[in-house]
């Protein structure tokens, strides 16, 4: 996804649709990387290997709650959203937009 102000955005709900896809997108490709670092971390008994790729493991779990907090307030925004109006306020925006940039 290349560089956007939020001035640029003329359809927010085609944004919010780029976003959820780019977290899935990630959160399947961390599940993937976890669960093939776990099987790796079963084939040793070193205790040094396991702590390196415990390492990473933690790294790939911080991966995942990210986005589950990206999620989230996502969710939240668009429930806000259609409670009180069909339009997304600036604020909003930003808060989406800042949400995005932060990834980066």
């Amino acid at each position: 996804m290349g560089q956007r102000n939020i001035e640029d955005i003329e359809n927010i709900t085609e944004f919010i649709g780029e976003t959820l896809t780019n977290i899935r997108n990630d959160r399947a490709v961390t599940s993937t990387l976890l669960t093939e670092l776990l099987m790796e971390m079963k084939k040793t008994a070193d205790l040094e290997t396991h702590k390196q790729l415990g390492l990473i493991a933690s790294k790939y779990v911080e991966t995942l709650q990210r986005s589950n907090e990206q999620l989230v307030k996502i969710t939240a925004i668009i429930h806000k959203r259609q409670r009180s109006t069909t339009e997304l306020n600036e604020s909003d925006k930003r808060e989406i937009f800042d949400l995005i940039k932060s990834e980066k």
